[in-house]
């Protein structure tokens, strides 16, 4: 056999056993288990009662966006947030609170009342230790919500 037949016949038994090799090594393996949820991948429920506690913290501080929050039951507020994220987050919780429409009815929160609490939430975030990609995860899942809470 010639250098190119065996070069041609080498180079066509490795494609066929590329081929035949499992899909995990190209992270395509569909038997595999399903990937974890955004719950489990944030941390599951310590993770959000911290990031819930930080948040209430910073918000305690913070001359713009406290009015909105100063004659709030703060562990009622704690409680239902922790639900919700958990809820969003695929966890194991069921969220019974009214709808962030509902919440926010009569508030006139403005864009940039918004965006800021939005900061605020992703410094409570990082004070908590989660991940950018986690946190990006959560926000794109909580970003649908905007339309909602902004009324000016």
């Amino acid at each position: 056999m010639n250098i190119v037949k065996f070069s041609l016949l080498c180079l066509v038994l490795a494609s066929c056993i590329a081929c035949s090799t499992s899909n995990t090594a190209l992270g395509n393996n569909t038997n595999s288990a399903p990937t974890e949820s955004l719950y489990v991948e944030m941390g599951q429920q310590a993770a959000l009662d911290k990031i819930v506690d930080n948040l209430i913290n910073i918000i305690g501080q913070d001359e713009i966006i406290f009015s909105h929050f100063a004659d709030s039951n703060v562990s009622h507020f704690r409680k239902k947030l922790t639900l919700f994220l958990c809820q969003i987050s695929d966890g194991p919780c069921q969220y019974n609170g009214d709808s962030m429409q509902d919440i926010h009815r009569g508030m006139q929160i403005n864009t940039n009342q918004f965006n800021h609490f939005v900061e605020l939430f992703i410094a409570a975030m990082d004070a908590s230790g989660i991940a950018y990609p986690t946190q990006n995860k959560l926000l794109a899942r909580l970003a649908p919500l905007r339309k909602n809470i902004i009324k000016i």
